[in-house]
């Protein structure tokens, strides 16, 4: 079921939504949901490809293990 909520937006950005939703022909709340799904899924997400890249990279598995090494060895420094 389709929820509604409110979100309070500076004018100029309203007009920045406004004129991307115009130009795509559809209504600003759909403009905006289209947008921050988009987002989501193309920046909070590695495609399969781009997992691969990363887990066949041997110096990032390198990497990686000798972190998990220090972990467990306790030399490492927390840094705030």
């Amino acid at each position: 079921m389709a929820k509604t909520i409110t979100i309070r937006i500076d004018e100029d950005v309203y007009n920045i939504f406004k004129k991307a939703a115009d130009g795509e022909r559809r209504t600003i709340s759909n403009f905006i949901e289209y947008a921050a799904l988009a987002y989501v899924t193309n920046e909070m997400y590695v495609s399969d490809q781009e997992m691969d890249e990363i887990l066949n990279n041997p110096t990032f598995v390198s990497s990686i293990k000798k972190g998990l090494e220090d972990i467990k060895k306790g030399s490492y420094k927390i840094v705030e």
